[in-house]
């Protein structure tokens, strides 16, 4: 597990926290000392150092009383890990209005609405750091994934303008772009791994590890970046 400083009792707060991902980066923060809320609409349970809380990042009353929960249990949150997400695989001329509305509410406007309710207690402490979990596909678009690229393409710039506006109360604000991570919701894409240059999947823990620097207090000159996690798949 990667070993990181500037973690031990600050409050984490990770979107999606329930599985894959995001599950990884909560044991990653916890390691390092760090007092971790994970909100899903299926938190963990019984995991280690991690208070679980059902919430759908859609709906800004369930944030809100997320939010109320995890201040009044284990403080002032100071770090904020966007991963919450969907990924539907549909062709452009198949993707239902549903469909694409449902995908932006949950990879977009939940980052939105949970930033939001967790920045203004960053400015008050001077310090934060907030990590989006983007894509690849969030930079070069992809087949059959127009209403994901495009929810994480949003996620990205909604981050990058975190950065710009916040950086002067002591918030940093930065993206993890993964691709081809094995996941449960990477599904039936996994026989495509031979075709990646490092020759295999990426895993949660990979990606937990680089969103672990990120929040660390050793990346505090860092704002407003994307950091690529795809062995090779794009590289720009």
């Amino acid at each position: 597990m990667v070993r990181v400083e500037g973690l031990d009792d600050r409050v984490a707060v990770v979107t999606g926290g329930g599985r894959g991902i995001g599950l990884a980066i909560c044991r990653a923060l916890v390691s390092n000392g760090a007092r971790v809320a994970a909100l899903d609409l299926t938190p963990p349970e019984g995991e280690p150092g991690v208070l679980g809380i059902e919430a759908d990042v859609s709906d800004e009353a369930a944030v809100n009383a997320a939010f109320d929960e995890v201040e009044a249990r284990l403080g002032p949150v100071s770090i904020l890990v966007l991963n919450a997400g969907i990924l539907p695989l549909v062709p452009l001329d198949e993707t239902s209005t549903e469909l694409w509305e449902r995908t932006l509410a949950i990879n977009l406007t939940g980052g939105f609405l949970v930033a939001r309710r967790a920045l203004p207690g960053m400015r008050a402490l001077g310090y934060g750091r907030v990590v989006g979990l983007g894509a690849a596909a969030g930079k070069s678009g992809g087949a059959k994934s127009a209403a994901y690229a495009a929810s994480k393409a949003g996620l990205m710039t909604l981050v990058k303008t975190i950065a710009a506006e916040f950086a002067r109360d002591g918030v940093t604000a930065n993206i993890v772009a993964p691709a081809l991570i094995d996941t449960q919701l990477l599904g039936a894409t996994r026989e495509i791994a031979g075709r990646i240059p490092v020759g295999r999947l990426g895993t949660p823990e990979e990606v937990a590890a680089a969103v672990a620097f990120l929040v660390s207090s050793e990346a505090g000159y860092i704002t407003g970046e994307v950091l690529d996690v795809n062995g090779g798949t794009l590289i720009d």
